[in-house]
This record gives C-alpha cells, sequence and structure tokens, in this order.
C-alpha cells in the first residue's frame, strides 16, 4: 500500500491516525501509544500529515518534519465541519485526513522552539498579573474591614498595610494573614520583573520587534508578542484579515444580498487582542494632550461613538498597521512625515 495522506488526532497518550492512498481510498485506520509514535513514522515513506493545532501539536510538527513528512496543523474549528456524524477519535482522524486536501483550508505555521519559550514565558507572566491582582484585591478588602481604606494602585496598597500594621489594635491572626498577603504580593511583583526582563532582553535582539515597538500603544509586552505568534506575516492577504484572525472585527449575519454587521466576534487570540486593546485605550486617554492625525481620528470618533468601541476600533488599526510593517519590513512613519 502506499499512503499518501495522513490525518492524526493527538491525544495525551492514545493517537489515532486515518491513511489513504493516491485514489482516496483508506488503507490505514490504526490507534498509536505515545512510545509508538515515533518508530510508527519513522518507518513510513515521506507523506502529508494533517494535524488539528491543538495542544503539542507544534511538538509533533517539528518531529515529524524531521523525519521528512510534510506537516499541517489547521484550527479544529475548520476542521469539525468535516466530522460526518458522532465523536470519536477515529472519526476525527478521518474528518482531519479529508480537511487537509481541500485546496481553500487555512492552515496555521508551526512555530519554532524560541517562538513556543517566548510565548510561554508570556502566558506565565499574564497569570502572574492575574494573581497579583487577586492578592492585592484581597488586601484591600480585607484592610477595609478594618477601617483601612487608601486610593487605587499597588503602591497605595503597601502604604495601607504599613498603617494597618502600625495600629496596635489589630488582631495577631490578622496580622499574619496580612502578612502572608504581602509577602505573596512582593514575590509576585518580582517574579513579574523577571519576566519583564526577559521579555526586554529577546525584544533587543528580535528587529520584528523592535519595529512593532514602535507603533503608538504597542511596547515592549505587545511587540515581543506579535513577532513570537505571528510567524508569517504573508499567511494573512491584508491587514483587515489580520485584524479579523484577532477577533477585532464585527461578525457577519449576511445573506439575500443583505449586510448585516453584528457585534465584535472576539474569535482568535484573546491574549493578543486584550494586549491590542489595552494598548489602544492608553492612546486615547492622552489623545487630547498629543495631537497627532491618530488622535484626531481617535477625537473626532468619540464625538459620536462610545468609549469602548472607539478602543476596539483603535485596536484594530493598529492591528492593520503591525501587518504592514512585518509584511512589508519597514518601520513606523507617522501620518503627514516623508518615507
Amino acid at each position: 500500500m502506499k499512503i499518501t495522506t495522513i490525518g492524526l488526532d493527538l491525544a495525551k497518550s492514545v493517537f489515532q491516525a486515518h491513511g489513504i492512498d493516491e485514489n482516496s481510498k483508506t488503507v490505514l485506520v490504526k490507534r498509536l501509544h505515545r512510545k509508538q509514535m515515533i518508530p510508527f513514522f519513522s518507518k513510513l515513506p515521506p507523506c502529508l500529515i494533517g494535524v488539528e493545532a491543538c495542544a503539542t501539536a507544534h511538538h509533533w510538527a517539528r518531529t515529524l518534519i524531521a523525519m521528512g513528512h510534510e506537516v499541517r496543523l489547521m484550527p479544529p474549528s475548520y476542521v469539525k465541519g468535516y466530522v460526518k456524524r458522532g465523536k470519536s477519535d477515529a472519526l476525527d482522524a478521518e474528518a482531519i485526513c479529508e480537511a487537509v486536501q481541500r485546496p481553500t483550508m487555512r492552515f496555521v505555521p508551526v512555530k519554532t522552539v524560541e517562538q513556543q519559550g517566548i510565548l510561554m514565558a508570556h502566558r506565565t507572566r499574564s497569570l502572574l498579573v492575574r494573581q497579583r491582582t487577586m492578592a492585592a484585591n484581597a488586601l484591600r478588602a480585607h484592610l477595609a474591614e478594618f477601617g483601612f481604606v487608601a486610593n487605587p494602585g499597588i503602591a497605595n496598597l503597601v502604604k495601607l498595610a504599613d498603617r494597618a500594621f502600625a495600629d496596635n489594635d489589630l488582631p495577631s491572626y490578622a496580622r499574619r494573614a496580612f502578612e502572608i498577603l504581602i509577602r505573596r504580593l512582593a514575590e509576585l511583583t518580582e517574579e513579574i520583573s523577571m519576566l519583564d526582563r526577559e521579555l526586554r532582553a529577546w525584544h533587543a535582539e528580535n528587529e520584528a520587534s523592535r519595529r512593532l515597538a514602535a507603533i503608538p500603544g504597542v511596547g515592549v509586552i505587545t511587540a515581543t508578542a506579535i513577532a513570537a505568534t505571528v510567524t508569517d506575516p504573508d499567511q494573512f492577504r491584508s491587514g483587515r484579515q489580520f485584524a479579523a484572525w484577532l477577533g477585532l472585527t464585527p461578525q457577519q449575519h449576511s445573506t439575500g444580498g443583505k449586510t448585516r454587521l453584528g457585534g465584535i466576534s472576539k474569535q482568535g487570540d484573546r491574549y493578543l487582542r486584550r494586549l491590542l486593546v489595552v494598548g489602544a485605550t492608553a492612546v486615547m486617554r492622552h489623545a487630547k494632550r498629543t495631537p497627532s492625525p491618530m488622535t484626531d481620528w481617535v477625537n473626532s470618533l468619540l464625538e459620536k461613538k462610545p468609549f469602548r468601541l472607539v478602543s476596539v476600533a483603535l485596536a484594530n488599526k493598529l492591528a492593520r498597521i503591525a501587518w504592514a510593517i512585518l509584511t512589508r519590513g519597514d518601520t513606523y512613519r507617522p501620518y503627514g512625515l516623508p518615507a
């Protein structure tokens, strides 16, 4: 038998493979345990392997490519439409095998080990920031129960805790609980600072990330996240398609020649979308104090649209600028300045 295409359904321990020949006839239906994966595929002649872009997909793609196979990753939501009925590993593998052959299918570029390492640092930093926010909110709420209130901000919270410890009427068990929360806040802040230093070091070495950081509202964190996530900007035909991939465009419900646009889709990379919206919000807060063509556009929209809607519109614009910079290899130039 001559296997030309394989659909591979990934899992933690048990994998499912579905292979066809050049006549699209099924010639392989096989369950594989993790320890059988490398010996099995190393003996196969080079073929096309389709995989859903899920957990461990990039690792297995790099492993199979090193064996001489051609591996294509696909978004799971695009593969789901090819599942005929029910849900099983065999049906999923068959659907993957069929989907990978479609000429209009969209594929996910395989990330390198370095890119995945940078994205892991980003996700870890995001988790630590959430934990620090939770600890700060808990400490602020507990202090308020004893009558200690201060303005928002970590620095003000530390001063508030110092005031509480100076109060001799504070119960000993409450004092110990406050000490634990304050110590945890300090540990999280130090760990976040360490990750920030590593991201800045990678940013200084990456030319694409440095060019992205020149965009208003795009700092080191957002620039490194975009540079590590978007491995091949040419996969997007336009900046509009890139913004739609990030979930920064309205959903369409058009039929019968009538165009109906709904709310923002929020499909795609949630982390990148959040960073761009936060950056756009920062630009809008300083729009009146720092006039420029971009802030003039923002201020004109704010006269007739809600603040949050304008922030998403500006994030859409920032995403399009980022795509243009990555695709053309240019540096950011504000409107009105010569090339």
